[in-house]
């Protein structure tokens, strides 16, 4: 049974823990509001992206892109995962890396071949060490996310698609609902496509045609569906670590009253022992 010093270090052990993860909870529920804002102000111009996009193919049937043309055969494909560069986020980085791993799979039991990019250190070091020789290029994230960074992305598989080195390239990563909740979800970035919603068709003029425009705006669409990917894995990395450290600061709590009670069960003990000493040794006197 252990004495009362090594319970009283004990209490005072996790008491410190319990001061680093409740700072690390107001930080990380700082920079959630912050990862926030940016995520929810960039998705209407990613929505809108996709909408004149479609208005586009709606209104010129004959322009093309070569982002925008799907290959004839599906041989090789490219699987862009994001993940954190830290961890102490709870399972946030394991349902990504489950969900990417499930994809890959079900793509190698289609007869492809894959290539593994990854944008965060959880993500790399995972499959540097499962699937090494499919490995290529790593993007860190540690840092707040920037239109730069997915724009480098963006260029690299685009040009990979574009030369043929591949024929298809899915984008995997966690997508933010709330505070509580962030989803994992797999989606197609190349050949980029806008869904159609089933609204009419508008009279728009393009100038000065639609080829041109379509030069400008489809490598930037692909940028945009990256960095909106980024920021929703940001989002959700904070809001995760914020959830973990509240639950890590509630154990610390529980552990420090369970250790206070046996600390007073302890010293009862050994008072009444003392007492029973001094009692039998005047007995005997």
């Amino acid at each position: 049974m252990p004495n009362l010093k090594d319970i009283q270090r004990r209490i005072a052990s996790v008491k410190k823990t319990q001061q680093i993860t409740r700072a690390m909870r107001m930080v990380a529920g700082a920079k959630l509001r912050r990862a926030q804002d940016t995520s929810t102000a960039a998705k209407p111009y990613a929505e809108k992206m996709r909408a004149t996009l479609l208005e586009v193919g709606r209104v010129q049937k004959d322009a093309e892109h070569p982002l925008l043309k799907p290959h004839e055969q599906v041989r090789r494909v490219e699987f862009i995962i994001v993940t954190s560069d830290r961890g102490l986020c709870g399972a946030y980085n394991n349902n990504t890396l489950k969900l990417a791993l499930q994809s890959i799979s079900e793509c190698e039991a289609a007869g492809c071949e894959v290539l593994i990019t990854t944008a965060g250190k959880k993500a790399r070091d995972f499959f540097r060490t499962r699937r090494p020789n499919q490995m290529g290029e790593h993007f860190a994230q540690d840092g707040w996310v920037t239109y730069g960074q997915a724009s480098e992305i963006g260029r690299l598989v685009s040009a990979r698609f574009t030369a043929g080195e591949i024929d298809e390239a899915h984008l995997v990563y966690s997508e933010f609902f709330s505070a509580m909740t962030q989803t994992p979800r797999a989606d197609r970035l190349l050949p980029f496509t806008a869904e159609d919603d089933g609204s009419e068709s508008l009279a728009f003029e393009i100038e000065p045609n639609a080829t041109a425009l379509l030069a400008t705006l489809v490598p930037k669409a692909v940028d945009v569906e990256i960095y909106k990917a980024l920021l929703e894995n940001q989002t959700g990395e904070h809001a995760a670590r914020m959830a973990a450290m509240e639950s890590a600061t509630r154990n610390t709590e529980e552990l420090v009253d369970s250790l206070t009670l046996q600390f007073n069960r302890a010293r009862q003990a050994a008072i009444t022992r003392e007492l029973v000493e001094i009692v039998s040794g005047a007995e005997a006197l």
